[in-house]
């Protein structure tokens, strides 16, 4: 069941984060949830550095550094997406 929990919790801030970025992602869906939960993972380890990850009620302050963890890593991730795969969808050919 964590798993499953993983692959919501990284669609679900995978979707955010590129809702918040400017501009259009060209990320994949499948890209965007794995980059959503690398985002929560390095979210998870800002919050338990700095002494924040296990507070009484709602942890805020983990949930916005999950968040901001996520932007990050899909804004990066992109990048080289479009790197990678030559920024456009007609499969990186150029017309002469």
């Amino acid at each position: 069941m964590s798993w499953l929990w993983a692959i919501i919790v990284g669609l679900v801030l995978g979707l955010i984060a590129k809702a918040i970025l400017p501009g259009k992602q060209q990320i994949p869906l499948w890209l965007t949830i794995i980059l959503g939960m690398i985002g929560s993972l390095l979210g998870n380890w800002a919050a338990t550095g700095l002494g924040i990850n296990e507070t009484k009620g709602i942890d805020w302050g983990r949930h916005l550094l999950q968040l901001a963890g996520a932007v990050l890593v899909v804004a990066v991730g992109d990048r080289l997406w479009v790197a990678v795969r030559g920024g456009n969808r007609s499969g990186g050919r150029h017309a002469a």
